[in-house]
């Protein structure tokens, strides 16, 4: 659908379900310094990691994703809020980019890349460097998943929140700070990812991929409001690499 000019991401402001407020606590978990590098793979339009430059001044980013369209949104808000000189936003694949270790690495919602949690927790390792945070942002359930739920992420990849805790102290890591996506998060997210497409069909009622995208949204919205709401849960673990 490369020519449909809205897509599920058009009306969020991340990529994941995350309020501003709760974006706000997360940079501060990172207790950024002057001078320090910060990389996000994975990074989408690399919001999060352009509010972690604005908000300490000194520091430099860099953010790789494969996603063409995503990098070239993220580049704009650089530019317009003057970060180009300390952001460098990479279109490629995230899990072969090689780069010196940095201070802080952030990697929300990528974790099937490496292959699930444990392949993404053993990869960010050599990415930041000994002493250093990682900001790493994953799924687990909090209710045990129906079978809509299942079909959707399949029957292995999740496990409860302690399950993820454990798993990071396992790969190397102590966890400094917790936070979860709250239900209205949730419904936030969800909402504005369907909403994008619902308005483009609006606007464009007669497109020739009006039936692909209205098919695409009836399916997510039926996986999202009876499978996996309410019992998949969103986990934000700012960890120390040890």
């Amino acid at each position: 659908m490369t020519d449909v000019p809205a897509n599920g991401h058009a009306l969020l402001d991340f990529n994941s379900p995350l309020s501003d407020a709760k974006a706000f606590d997360l940079v501060n978990s990172l207790h950024l310094a002057p001078g320090q590098r910060i990389a996000d793979y994975g990074c989408g339009w690399a919001e999060l990691l352009l509010r972690a430059v604005e908000h300490a001044p000194g520091t430099h980013g860099l953010g790789v994703d494969s996603d063409e369209h995503a990098i070239g949104r993220g580049r704009a808000n650089a530019g317009a809020r003057g970060l180009t000189d300390r952001v460098t936003l990479e279109s490629a694949d995230a899990t072969t980019w090689t780069t010196d270790p940095a201070d802080v690495v952030i990697s929300i919602g990528a974790s099937h890349a490496w292959g699930g949690t444990r392949g993404a927790l053993e990869a960010m390792r050599s990415r930041v460097r000994p002493g250093g945070t990682l900001l790493l942002g994953d799924g687990f359930w909090e209710q045990p998943p129906n079978p809509v739920a299942t079909a959707i992420f399949g029957e292995e990849g999740f496990g409860t929140l302690a399950d993820l805790v454990d798993l990071a102290t396992t790969c190397g890591y102590r966890l400094l700070n917790l936070a979860t996506a709250t239900a209205d998060e949730w419904d936030a997210f969800e909402s504005r990812w369907c909403a994008s497409r619902e308005r483009w069909l609006l606007a464009n009622p007669d497109h020739p991929e009006a039936a692909e995208v209205r098919r695409v949204v009836d399916d997510h919205r039926e996986g999202w409001l009876k499978g996996y709401r309410g019992a998949l849960g969103f986990a934000y673990l700012t960890l120390a690499r040890t």
